[in-house]
């Protein structure tokens, strides 16, 4: 049984406006999901984009060096194609080029069979008064939570 590997993007969440969310596989090479199986990777830089042919990329999304890996070692921020549905990938696309939305990692995780997955989200960014307002409504929910603690 192998451990629950679960890496998140919490700035995302912080940053953009989560529209819609998806779950792609992720075509790796062997020495990539050694390394995320031992929990060597971040998501908080990266982003997706589309390339000519109409799929979809996790671009800047860093993968640690296998250590026991020889010349055929992986490159640690190399774009990684990501599997979906041809129409999700129509739809994000169209959402991306007419609406001007990005498409942002928000978790990696593992499967029962093993297999990694990136959940992604169609997002829309923040403004400044959003992000206050996110922070206001955060403090406001902790102070709440105090309150009821001693009651």
């Amino acid at each position: 049984m192998q451990p629950n590997i679960n890496i998140k993007n919490k700035k995302a969440r912080f940053e953009y406006e989560i529209l819609d969310t998806y779950t792609a596989g992720i075509q790796l090479t062997g020495t990539e999901i050694k390394s995320i199986r031992t929990s060597k990777a971040r998501i908080t830089e990266s982003f997706c984009e589309f390339n000519d042919q109409g799929e979809l990329f996790v671009i800047n999304m860093f993968i640690e060096e296998y250590i026991n890996g020889n010349i055929y070692n992986h490159k640690p921020k190399s774009e990684r194609r990501l599997l979906l549905n041809k129409r999700e990938l129509k739809k994000l696309r169209k959402e991306v080029q007419n609406v001007g939305l990005t498409i942002i990692p928000l978790r990696l995780f593992l499967t029962e069979k093993g297999w990694a997955k990136l959940d992604i989200a169609l997002c829309k960014g923040k403004k400044l008064h959003d992000k206050r307002n996110t922070l206001k409504d955060r403090d406001n929910k902790r102070d709440l939570d105090r309150i009821k603690k001693n009651f």
